[in-house]
């Protein structure tokens, strides 16, 4: 007897709906949901998979605790909570809060209770050694927006559906499906702009997917992206082509900016780009002169030794032509459980810094520390140094340089948690393993990718299978890790957590004038949310006081849960609208373009542009379709084919090198050495070779079967963690210098 059920799918930034197939509570197929709001069908390789993975008979179905001699073996959830408690209260009681650190991977945003309870996680703790995926990410984009719009979470996306020009930087969204601008069936929006009429520019040092389909590739030396952008906008200075609009009076910093650009000339900046002068000139020109045009970066622009700085000028070239906040530039996207709209006021703007890292002195950016600081935090003793460790849907043994340093220091621990699925290479050190249900037994809301979708909208999933008796959701998971270390009795009642989140956001609600519900009792409106569950309240919450919220009564027709679950499909909320005034919060409240800390960055990349590449090669990593970081190499309908671990080198440096396709090539960079496959093709360019990221899936003690069949290696293993973006911590993992030589 078969079932269906709708889920959203949590494997990619796409988040497109599906249709499940279920029989005796496991999914047996999965395809494009056809009525959702957002993706109307669109589905790609993973989400088609979705039933694999979810089955996937390596994955964890109980918790697993270390024993005294070592080993770790099945355990109760109550025996699993009972050694969290005592493991971590052992180690704060003696060492204080400072010894433990926190590490979140990529996955909690795909999910509702990893958007929820890690931050109460964290203020639970009151420590400061959080370390994310964000600084192998997506870091200087944040950075750059609050230097900008003094709210490092307001992120531009381009209006993909109204664009005229479309310039991509240092991206793949035909293959990642979108990032950091969510857009179910992303390669069908680039042919729809096509269609129109629409040009697509794409720079990228590989002939990409997404680069076949543009009208114009261009192929720079990698890690040079800010100096063209900064050449570009020395043009549009240079021939008069600003063109602010309704902007003018909404920004400041233009004069500082214009002297800032004024040494980088197409001329000055073209033998270190690889690109000719007249070709910056033309992209300037063609980007001031369309009707409607975006620029969008991503990876391939964001971890280089320049990220920060290429992030802010993506933005200031959507400034300067009028694009920013403008249907058919870039917008920014309004989550239906985001703030309401409050009154234009200036704010405190954007700090970093306000504490230092132990070892290296880096600043704190958000809260955090470089992920590649986390591996000397363990093993440079002295006071201070972390004892215990907590990881939540993370693998920073493969995703953080020099994975073979925190390896070794992983295993030095007193202490280590880890919810995970998964037995891999990271949480085989842990001394507990609190493995998360099924994705089809979760719940899913995207809290995090509705702050970045092409176009509004709201869309809920209830779980479309019912856990097993006893089990604990995900949610319970990390409520009872956060009720550790708020001191209270991890056997109490998790939903207090939830309690305490909800009192705590109706009391800051009934406080704001500007709130529907300023003035009320906050237990008298908590006992009107719904919900079965805590996390289910919590969204209701954010619902109901949104932008779209029914405020509690004060608009009858706006969303609450309930009206959510009834529209299983989603509701569509419209296409992206203006609404800078709401975004700023910088102290002058105008985007301020030329932020003193981004300009002190720039002397160190005008002096770049005297260095010039010396006939050696650089490496670049690139995206699988089939994959995402290290999250899908368990899946046999997901390996093979192009998802494979190879170095990619062009036909010239392979004859030059004595590379043979199929052969063995050995790469050295600054943290090691590794021996990987050669795949030799004309896609990238000479001087460049490529290799993915999230392999390396070869080490013992793990329990990933198909993984380990087809290891590859660990690209980030040839880094030694001291080459980064110094204004956002973020490793450089694109436009490194490395040596190639036949194995």
């Amino acid at each position: 007897m078969s079932d269906t059920a709708l889920r959203i799918c949590p494997l990619c930034e796409a988040t497109c709906g599906l249709t499940l197939t279920i029989e005796d509570g496991r999914v047996t197929g999965a395809r494009g949901d056809r009525e959702d709001v957002f993706s109307a069908g669109f589905i790609c390789p993973k989400g088609a998979a979705f039933g694999e993975l979810d089955g996937d008979t390596d994955r964890l179905t109980g918790p697993l605790v270390r024993d005294k001699d070592g080993e770790l073996h099945e355990a109760t959830w109550a025996e699993a909570f009972a050694a969290v408690e005592a493991g971590l209260r052992e180690v704060l009681d003696a060492h204080g809060t400072e010894a433990l650190g926190v590490m979140l991977g990529n996955p909690n945003v795909h999910t509702i209770a990893g958007a929820l309870y890690p931050p109460v996680i964290m203020q639970a703790l009151g420590g400061r050694n959080l370390y994310t995926a964000s600084t192998v990410d997506q870091m200087p984009k944040q950075v750059a927006c609050g230097y900008l719009y003094g709210n490092p979470l307001a992120f531009p996306v381009p209006d993909l559906d109204r664009t005229d020009h479309l310039l991509v930087i240092g991206a793949n969204p035909v293959v990642s499906n979108g990032s950091l601008a969510t857009a179910a069936d992303f390669p069908g929006k680039l042919k729809a702009l096509r269609r129109r009429g629409g040009r697509l520019i794409v720079v990228d040092p590989k002939r990409t997917r997404t680069a076949r389909l543009a009208d114009r590739h261009i192929a720079p030396r990698p890690g040079t992206d800010a100096a063209l952008l900064f050449a570009m906008v020395q043009v549009l200075f240079e021939e008069g082509l600003v063109a602010l609009g309704e902007l003018s009076e909404r920004i400041t910093g233009l004069d500082e900016l214009r002297a800032l650009a004024a040494d980088f000339t197409p001329e000055a900046v073209a033998a270190y780009c690889d690109v000719p002068a007249a070709e910056i000139r033309g992209l300037a020109r063609e980007l001031a002169d369309a009707d409607r045009a975006a620029v969008y970066g991503r990876m391939g622009s964001t971890t280089t030794e320049y990220g920060t700085v290429a992030s802010w000028l993506v933005d200031v070239l959507n400034v300067l032509t009028g694009n920013l906040d403008r249907p058919g530039g870039v917008l920014f996207p309004q989550s239906a459980t985001g703030r309401a709209p409050r009154p234009p006021k200036p704010g405190k703007g954007f700090k970093v810094g306000r504490w230092h890292s132990r070892v290296s002195g880096h600043p704190e950016v958000m809260n955090e520390f470089p992920l590649a600081a986390l591996a000397e935090e363990i093993d440079t003793p002295g006071e201070g140094r972390l004892r215990a460790l907590l990881t939540i849907a993370g693998n920073p043994v493969l995703s953080a340089p020099d994975g073979d340093r925190l390896d070794r220091a992983l295993g030095s621990l007193d202490f280590m948690v880890s919810v995970d699925p998964y037995l891999n290479e990271t949480t085989r050190h842990a001394h507990v393993v609190l493995p998360p249900p099924r994705p089809s037994q979760s719940p899913h809301y995207d809290v995090a990718f509705s702050r970045i979708s092409v176009r509004d909208n709201a869309r809920y999933s209830p779980a479309a299978v019912p856990l097993e008796p006893g089990r604990p959701d995900e949610s319970e998971i990390l409520a009872r890790i956060a009720m550790v270390l708020g001191g209270l009795p991890v056997d109490g009642d998790p939903g207090g957590v939830d309690d305490l989140v909800i009192g705590h956001g109706l009391r800051q609600a009934v406080g704001d004038p500007h709130s529907p519900v300023h003035g009320q009792d906050p237990d008298a409106l908590a006992g009107r949310l719904t919900g079965a569950t805590g996390y289910e309240r919590q969204l209701d919450l954010r619902l109901r006081l949104g932008p779209y919220g029914e405020g509690f009564g004060a608009d009858p027709e706006g969303l609450t849960l309930d009206r959510l679950k009834a529209s299983p499909h989603g509701i569509d909320l419209g296409p992206l609208k203006p609404r800078l005034g709401e975004i700023l919060r910088t102290p002058s409240g105008k985007v301020e373009l030329c932020p003193a800390p981004v300009a002190a960055d720039v002397p160190r990349l005008r002096a770049a542009l005297a260095v010039r590449a010396n006939g050696g090669l650089v490496l670049i990593g690139r995206r699988h379709l089939r994959s995402n970081n290290s999250w899908m190499h368990n899946v046999p309908a997901l390996t093979g084919g192009s998802n494979r671990c190879t170095l990619q080198v062009h036909p010239e440096d392979a004859t030059r090198l004595g590379l043979a396709d199929g052969g063995t090539a050995a790469v050295k960079g600054d943290g090691g050495e590794v021996a990987a496959e050669v795949e030799v093709t004309d896609e990238m360019r000479p001087g460049v070779v490529s290799l993915p990221h999230g392999w390396g899936h070869d080490r013992p003690g793990t329990r990933m079967r198909v993984a380990a069949r087809a290891p590859g290696v660990n690209v980030n293993q040839l880094l030694d963690g001291s080459r980064l973006d110094p204004l956002s911590g973020t490793s450089v993992l694109n436009g490194f210098p490395v040596q190639v030589s036949p194995a």
